[in-house]
């Protein structure tokens, strides 16, 4: 078994994927991940095992308000619904009012969002709304593709009167692997998941999900086959101990997970690059007070006379909407003495560094 990062994808699954693949690109931008057909059957079967267990079943109602990439793999999640006998309606992420008609419409059982969403459309209920949650009547709510702040799930629980599970998909493939409830976790197939050191290819005899497991990342084993059978595929996403509500409390490496969508430094490093005068940048994550991340991105220029440019400042927003739709607040500044930096700073906690053996020196990992 070889082993790789998700750096090495592109290398890894080549240019010439087989007829009736369906191309899946984990980051848009940074190259597509061929499914053979037998592959995802393969995946959907495994997904649909997964849900059956946190007790969905036939007859019920769900509405997925859930995009198709990074964690959010909203479409692939309804096709591994479909077997159970559950209806499905895909509604997308965004617009809080077109959630809310759409729920009174079809009067779903299950709702399967983020957790951040989840909490912004409360308040917007609440708010916005004058809607008494308990009036929408769901039952059980799944929760997907992001860190969960603390105490989530039983906020969730209590002010809607319903269930609350949350779900691991794999960023690759967008297969469900694990889903937890309390703190406690199950992985469907323990073959498809496991654990290694940040700054060693060998694998743990701790499992995903276990209260005593180290500093260790998740690595996907996608036994399944396909152009990554063999490869042990390291993910980014770190785990420390008990899971808790989220199955991984960090992300390690070149992709930040902000609002469930991976931003990737290479491909902003990239985009920047074409626009002359810019000696470096820091991206700035946190959720704080407000229920949603927030993106900040401070751009330090090498002529003073730029930083108050508006043409300057166009192009940068136009380079960064073309690798990702994550709204984002600009700061410009004069770089100061000492070179070009290029940093993410996460006030979440969640994202630990861009190198995985200098974060296990100093995380003691």
């Amino acid at each position: 078994m070889s082993w790789a990062t998700r750096a090495d994808l592109c290398a890894l699954v080549g240019s010439d994927p087989a007829p009736g693949s369906l191309l899946l690109g984990p980051v848009p931008g940074e190259g597509f991940v061929p499914v053979p057909p037998a592959v995802r059957e393969a995946l959907r079967e495994r997904s649909t095992a997964t849900l059956a267990a946190t007790g969905l079943a036939a007859g019920q109602r769900a509405v997925l308000s859930l995009n198709g990439d990074g964690d959010l793999a909203g479409p692939l999640l309804a096709d591994a619904l479909v077997p159970l006998g559950v209806s499905v309606a895909v509604v997308g992420p965004r617009g809080r009012m077109r959630l809310l008609a759409a729920i009174r419409a079809l009067r779903p059982d299950v709702w399967i969002t983020t957790p951040t969403g989840a909490l912004d459309f409360l308040a917007r209920l609440y708010l916005e709304f004058n809607v008494d949650p308990t009036e929408l009547y769901l039952r059980h709510i799944l929760l997907v593709g992001e860190i969960e702040t603390p105490g989530t799930a039983q906020r969730l629980a209590g002010e809607l009167e319903a269930r609350v599970t949350s779900l691991y998909c794999d960023p690759i493939f967008g297969a469900v692997l694990a889903w937890g409830c309390d703190g406690e976790w199950r992985v469907g197939d323990p073959a498809s998941l496991g654990l290694a050191p940040l700054e060693r290819d060998e694998w743990l005899a701790v499992a995903p999900g276990a209260s005593d497991a180290p500093l260790s990342e998740l690595v996907l084993r996608p036994e399944w086959g396909g152009a990554l059978a063999g490869v042990a595929l390291r993910t980014g996403q770190v785990v420390r101990g008990s899971p808790g509500a989220s199955l991984f409390r960090h992300t390690v490496g070149p992709h930040a997970l902000v609002r469930g969508r991976w931003l990737s430094l290479p491909m902003l490093r990239r985009a920047l690059g074409t626009i002359d005068g810019i000696a470096g940048f820091r991206v700035a994550l946190s959720r704080g007070e407000r229920t949603l991340d927030e993106l900040r991105l401070r751009i330090a220029f090498e002529r003073a006379s730029l930083v108050e440019n508006p043409m300057w400042a166009r192009r940068i927003r136009e380079a960064v909407a073309a690798i990702t739709p994550i709204a984002f607040e600009l700061e410009t500044e004069a770089a100061s003495e000492g070179g070009a930096t290029e940093e993410i700073v996460d006030e979440r906690g969640h994202h630990l560094g861009l190198d995985r053996a200098e974060v296990a020196r100093t995380a003691g990992g």
